[in-house]
C-alpha cells in the first residue's frame, strides 16, 4: 500500500470540501431506529386503590398505542401519611412497593409486559420504575 495520495484523490477531496456537502451520520440513524416510544405517568398523592386502577388503564392503553417504554413515578413515600398509623407497614403500603406488586399479580397485565425494572436517576431513581411493553401483534 502506498502512502502517496493521487492527484485525482486530492482533486476529489477539494471538490467535496468546496460543496459544503454533509455526509449522513449512519450512527445517528441507528440510534433513532432504537429509540423507544415512551410515556410517563405520575402517581404522586394517589391512594393505592386509585393508583392501581390508573396504572392498569395506562398500561392497557399504552400497549394498544404501541408504546414500548413506560416511566412510572411513584415517589419515595417520604411524605406518606401511612407513617402515622402503627397498624400499616410503611414499607409495604406506599405506592413505591405496592404498584409494582399489583402489576406482578395481574395476569392480564403481565401478558403485555416484557420487563419491569428500576428507573435511572435522571428518570426519578428510587422514586420511579420502568415498564417495558411487548409489541402488540395484530
Amino acid at each position: 500500500m502506498s502512502n502517496k495520495i493521487s492527484e485525482k484523490d486530492k482533486k476529489d477531496w477539494e471538490e467535496f470540501l468546496s460543496k459544503n456537502e454533509k455526509l449522513p451520520n449512519k450512527d445517528l440513524e441507528n440510534i433513532k431506529k432504537k429509540t423507544l416510544k415512551t410515556k410517563n405517568i405520575d402517581l404522586h398523592g394517589l391512594t393505592l386503590d386509585k393508583a392501581n386502577k390508573i396504572i392498569e388503564k395506562f398500561i392497557n392503553s399504552s400497549y394498544e398505542e404501541g408504546i414500548s417504554k413506560l416511566i412510572v413515578i411513584t415517589g419515595k413515600g417520604i411524605h406518606s401519611n401511612n407513617e402515622k398509623d402503627p397498624y400499616i407497614s410503611k414499607d409495604l403500603s406506599i405506592l413505591k412497593y405496592s404498584v409494582p406488586d399489583f402489576i406482578e399479580n395481574n395476569t392480564e397485565l403481565k401478558k403485555k409486559i416484557f420487563e419491569i425494572k428500576d428507573a435511572s436517576i435522571e428518570d426519578g431513581g428510587s422514586g420511579a420504575f420502568y415498564i417495558f411493553l411487548k409489541k402488540k401483534y395484530t
